[in-house]
C-alpha cells in the first residue's frame, strides 16, 4: 500500500500531505511511534492480570503473536516485522523510531517472565532481560519464517524453544 493510498482512505485531500507532514519520513515515523505506543498499551492490558502467573503472561502474549499473524487480517500484522528489514537501511530516524518501540517492548516482556521468576511459574537461571530479549528475536526469526513458509509451524518450534528456555515449572 503506498502513500496515496492511505492518504485516500484516510480521506486527506490531494495536495496536503505535506501540510500535516514536513515529510513521507517523518509520516512514517509519526505511524510507527503511534502503532508502538497501541502495541504497548495492549501489552499493559495483558500484563495487568494480576490473578495469572508470570508464565501465564508470556504464554498470553506469544499465543496472541501467533494468532495475530497466523490468522489475521494483513493489517493487524506486526508494522515492525514488516518494515525492520527494509527501512532500517534507508532511514535513520525510523530505525531509531523501531529501536526504542522494540526495547520498550522488551523492558514490558522481562517484567512478565521476572513476575513469572517471582512467582516461581519460570525458571530459567537466565536474566529476565536476556531472556525476554531471546524470545522477541526468536519470535521474530520464527514470524519471517511464517511469512516464506506460509504455514505455522515456524510458532510452533518457537514455542516449543520458549517453553525450553523458560523452563517453566508446568
Amino acid at each position: 500500500m503506498g502513500i496515496s493510498q492511505i492518504l485516500e482512505v484516510a480521506q486527506v485531500p490531494k495536495g496536503s500531505f505535506y501540510h500535516y507532514f514536513e515529510s513521507k519520513e517523518k509520516f512514517g515515523e509519526d505511524l510507527l511511534r503511534l502503532y508502538i505506543h497501541d502495541y504497548l498499551a495492549d501489552m499493559e492490558c495483558l500484563s495487568s492480570k494480576k490473578t495469572q502467573t508470570g508464565y501465564d503472561l508470556v504464554s498470553s502474549y506469544f499465543e496472541r503473536w501467533r494468532i495475530t499473524h497466523v490468522g489475521g487480517r494483513v493489517g493487524d500484522k506486526c508494522l515492525i516485522v514488516k518494515l525492520a528489514a527494509e527501512i532500517s537501511d534507508l532511514s535513520e530516524d525510523m530505525r531509531v523510531v523501531m529501536d526504542n518501540g522494540v526495547a520498550a517492548v522488551i523492558k514490558r516482556l522481562a517484567a512478565m517472565i521476572k513476575a513469572g521468576q517471582k512467582d516461581r511459574s519460570i525458571s530459567s537461571p537466565l536474566s529476565a532481560h536476556q531472556l525476554a530479549t531471546s524470545l522477541y528475536q526468536l519470535w521474530l526469526g520464527a514470524t519471517l519464517m511464517a511469512k516464506i513458509t506460509h504455514a505455522p509451524h515456524p510458532f510452533d518450534e518457537a514455542w516449543q524453544t520458549s517453553i525450553m528456555l523458560l523452563n517453566a515449572s508446568k
